[in-house]
């Protein structure tokens, strides 16, 4: 007999999405998955505008990231044009860039997966939010909301705006660090590194109690795949440049490739069954399923270039092991990265190279420009056809979600086999699902470039029936 349970309220991860969990008739798994079941059609809707208006128009896909595709997007049109920016222009994109990701990082770690570190996967859904975490560790909540406000602000400061930034452009960037700017973006960066310290060790601590109260989480919610993340050419990590290096489930480099050559070795496909289309690293005529973001530039690349981060790196590297595939532990990486972000920040604003020319003229000639960064969630990358007139002909955009999908599907396939075959509880499986997903901190408004809240549906079907549905439906 059919069963519809509702459960409110809803999870927090962007976007709006349904799980579905199809079981034979002898009750065995035989598929799972994220459908995303909305669509807005970003690509479409750039084909015919001006290409000089791509870092402004692209930065509206969404309002998590939009720093990442207005840095995309210019590095693309620096490409078409076949300029190189003014030193101090990419300096100041960078400073932008560290701003944003201390924003963006904070708000993953503490807001979506705070929660669950500080009040645990079994707690109430009710209370299990970012008010939860303010009543249960008031001051930690303080720093950490603090960290992330100063992460805005330093994107807002050279980007102009502090959700869709507009400085960046072909070229360069239309922005010159002054006196008074240079002594705030010290300040800002100086409390945002200590902070970063203070948090670390704490967070990571809470990681590791729920670790010990969920053994599962490093035994059985394990994906191993390849991993791909941007490298400078001595492998130090790289957020705005550099090539892209794939490495296999063991850790050794299997390609190398500059952006404007992902076509040869990333494959796109459509699914039937969801908006989302899913990409695969072609290797001798073999797809291969792999990560982007924060565990994957970890395994991918040698070092992070800031002392703080390489010593946290190396603390990591001597308790967890290197490669690591156990999605529980991107927290963690996520908590290292934002120590280099801060790092990296304070080492910009102490070059002399920042101060000079910002930009140059550019002229379209009619060609392909690819650019990439890698966002917060992992690589992402721009692609644009421009005519000799600067009119975008089409557009492509892959983005880190997208790149993360078949793991995403096989993190759900686990919770299923977890919690619906071995001990069939339905908020047991709630949690487990979500807290899944959210290790992969998805942006699903990126990845299908659609709007809307995240209700989270579960579909359960047994021999092609419907068995029960669970949802929360309530931000």
């Amino acid at each position: 007999m059919n069963k519809t349970i509702t459960i409110d309220p809803v999870t927090r991860i962007e976007g709006h999405a349904k799980v579905f969990i199809n079981l034979t008739g002898d009750g065995q798994l035989e598929s799972a998955g994220l459908v995303v079941n909305e669509l807005r059609g970003f690509e479409r809707i750039l084909t015919g505008m001006d290409a000089d208006r791509m870092p402004l128009i692209t930065a509206r896909i969404c309002g998590v990231c939009p720093t990442a595709h207005h840095l995309a997007a210019s590095n693309a049109l620096d490409n078409a044009a076949g300029v190189t920016s003014p030193p101090a222009a990419q300096l100041l994109r960078e400073l932008m860039y560290m701003g944003h990701l201390i924003h963006s990082h904070c708000l993953s770690v503490f807001v979506l997966q705070g929660p669950d570190l500080v009040l645990g996967l079994d707690a109430d859904p009710a209370i299990r939010n970012v008010v939860g975490v303010v009543q249960a560790v008031p001051e930690i909540a303080k720093k950490a909301l603090q960290c992330r406000s100063i992460g805005q602000k330093i994107n807002e400061i050279v980007g102009g705006r502090g959700t869709h930034p507009v400085t960046s452009v072909a070229g360069g960037i239309a922005f010159v660090l002054d006196s008074d700017n240079e002594r705030q973006l010290r300040e800002m960066t100086d409390e945002a590194l200590a902070l970063s310290l203070e948090l670390l060790p704490v967070v990571k601590q809470l990681l590791l109690k729920q670790i010990e109260l969920h053994p599962a989480m490093l035994s059985e919610w394990v994906v191993p795949a390849w991993s791909a993340g941007t490298v400078q050419p001595d492998g130090t990590i790289d957020f705005l440049n550099g090539e892209i290096r794939a490495v296999d489930m063991a850790g050794n480099t299997v390609l190398q490739f500059p952006t404007r050559d992902y076509d040869q070795y990333l494959s796109e496909s459509v699914l039937d069954w969801s908006y989302m289309k899913q990409v695969a690293i072609l290797k001798d005529d073999q797809r291969h399923d792999y990560r982007v973001g924060p565990l994957a530039r970890f395994n991918a690349t040698d070092r992070y270039g800031t002392p703080e981060a390489d010593r946290e790196r190396e603390e990591f590297i001597r308790t967890v092991g290197r490669p690591c595939h156990a999605n529980v532990m991107q927290a963690y990486v996520r908590l290292i990265e934002l120590v280099y972000f801060a790092e990296r920040a304070r080492k910009i604003l102490a070059m002399p190279e920042i101060h000079g020319e910002t930009r140059i003229p550019v002229k379209f000639p009619g060609g392909r420009g690819v650019g990439h960064v890698e966002a917060a969630r992992g690589t992402l990358i721009h692609d644009y056809e421009i005519d000799e007139n600067g009119i975008v002909r089409s557009a492509n955009l892959i983005v880190a979600t997208q790149q993360n999908y078949a793991l995403i599907n096989k993190t759900i396939a686990q919770a299923a086999t977890s919690h619906v075959i071995n001990r069939p509880d339905d908020q047991a499986l709630l949690n487990a699902v979500e807290f899944g997903i959210r290790c992969y901190d998805p942006c699903l408004s990126c990845a299908t470039h659609a709007l809307g809240g995240m209700p989270l549906e579960i579909a359960i079907t047994r021999g092609n029936a419907a068995s029960r549905a669970i949802r929360r439906n309530v931000i």
